[in-house]
């Protein structure tokens, strides 16, 4: 059998799993700096609780899982017929009754219906896990990947969208990547809807607004065109998306478009309670911004890596994060009124960037400090015992297996990308001196355990 991967998953090598876990850590200890606590949630969640909650599209990316025994409990043609409902994303329950999780929102979401007795909200948490979809695999897309996410549920309170903007801020400021972090609210793009006269097209003229930066005004004039809306209302809807700010956009509204008001005073707010912040990215209010329409009731966040920093003018790469504002997410599970606020990383997208910037310097290749070698049976045995000494100390430490000869064992040490080989030999038992090398540099000294120990513990 000839090994193959599944389109759309990867094998991660040790150097990249050191790397990924570099880009989780770093997350991690923000999220924790600003009071979230961690959650986990299984793989595979009731398929009734994933269906219905990303679209119609989404439901067709859901990895089902088919139940056990399926060929001797259901009868041949109608699981044929079955199979092709839930290929197309209907609900058969014969067929499946779990998928892999999607994303960990609604995970999130049916954790907390589920626990809240338990919770003390607001509650604030982070989880970094795997997420599935039956994605077309691509550069930046997988079928198989992580998300970082953050969230808090129980408070309507907009200084949380300021805090999430902070976070976002200074966890990519840690990460060495410069962006951009857009806003925007729903309420503004409902508000464009209702100005320009067409309240009912407010889906079809957002999804136009959002194709901006592909198809510029004259490809988002003839797609409205098409559905009917054209001429001085197109005109009020390219004035009100290309105000840059919220005095220019303020203007645009009438005072009766009660909706735009209200999005335009979340907005107002969350600048309020960042003002006199000290940012190290561009924090960008952008109202072609349209992402989670049917998700998000509030604030919109989009982060994109910025291409006019020195040194990142070639990034290609699409959002690097995004999340918002939801008002009622536990209600599909029965729990109304709960109003909640969170953003996602995209882990997998942002190692693409670190490895395209080339910004992985401060990542090691191997963790062990300390390799040790020996050249006959008397020394690998004192050898050995040093190694444990060194473990117990907290000192990452590696030896080699077997009295091998020196090129042998230098070649291992080199493939393996050691720090420091420690050389045990005769001599170096006899005297009580070690070798000590620096595979970098080449240098070379002599230390005792008791300067070893010193020298490298933790």
């Amino acid at each position: 059998m000839k090994p193959q991967l599944v389109q759309g998953t990867r094998d991660f090598s040790s150097a990249e799993v050191l790397k990924r876990q570099y880009i989780f850590d770093t997350l991690r200890n923000i999220f924790i700096r600003f009071g979230y606590m961690p959650l986990e949630t299984p793989a595979m969640e009731a398929l009734e609780t994933l269906t219905g909650k990303y679209g119609d599209e989404g439901d067709q990316l859901l990895f089902k899982i088919l139940n056990n025994g399926l060929d001797q409990s259901e009868k041949k043609d109608k699981a044929r017929a079955d199979f092709e409902e839930l290929l197309n994303g209907k609900n058969v329950k014969g067929i499946s009754e779990r998928a892999l999780r999607y994303d960990l929102t609604v995970p999130f979401a049916r954790y907390v219906v589920m626990n809240r007795n338990d919770i003390a909200f607001p509650f604030k948490r982070y989880q970094i896990q795997a997420v599935w979809r039956g994605d077309k695999p691509q550069r930046g897309r997988y079928r198989e990947f992580y998300q970082c996410d953050i969230d808090v549920i129980g408070s309507d309170s907009l200084l949380y969208e300021a805090e999430l903007v902070q976070i976002y801020d200074q966890a990519f400021h840690a990460l060495n990547i410069d962006v951009i972090i857009r806003i925007n609210n729903r309420k503004i793009l409902e508000g464009i809807a209702i100005e320009a006269g067409f309240p009912d097209k407010f889906g079809t003229i957002t999804v136009a607004i959002d194709k901006l930066d592909k198809i510029g005004w004259d490809g988002v004039a003839k797609e409205l065109e098409s559905k009917g809306i054209s001429g001085k209302s197109f005109d009020i809807i390219k004035k009100i998306v290309a105000s840059a700010t919220m005095s220019e956009l303020k203007n645009c509204f009438s005072t009766f478009n009660s909706i735009a008001q209200k999005g335009l005073e979340e907005l107002e707010t969350v600048f309020r309670f960042l003002d006199g912040y000290q940012a190290f990215n561009k924090i960008q209010l952008d109202f072609t911004l349209a992402r989670g329409l049917s998700y998000y009731t509030g604030c919109i966040f989009e982060v994109v890596a910025d291409i006019s920093a020195p040194g990142q003018e070639a990034v290609k790469m699409g959002s690097i994060g995004g999340g918002g504002r939801y008002d009622n997410l536990t209600g599909v599970f029965g729990w109304d009124g709960n109003s909640g606020v969170g953003i996602s990383f995209g882990a997998d997208r942002i190692y693409d960037v670190l490895l395209q910037l080339d910004r992985f310097d401060q990542v090691p290749e191997n963790t062990t400090k300390l390799f040790f070698m020996a050249f006959d049976e008397a020394s690998l045995a004192y050898a050995f015992k040093i190694v444990q000494k060194c473990r117990a100390a907290g000192i990452n430490s590696d030896i080699y297996p077997e009295a091998a000869k020196f090129q042998k064992q230098m070649k291992y040490a080199d493939r393996r990308k050691f720090a420091r080989v420690v050389i045990v030999g005769e001599n170096e038992m006899n005297s009580g001196v070690l070798t000590v090398k620096n595979m970098e540099s080449g240098e070379q000294k002599g230390m005792t355990v008791e300067e070893i120990l010193r020298e490298f513990a933790v």
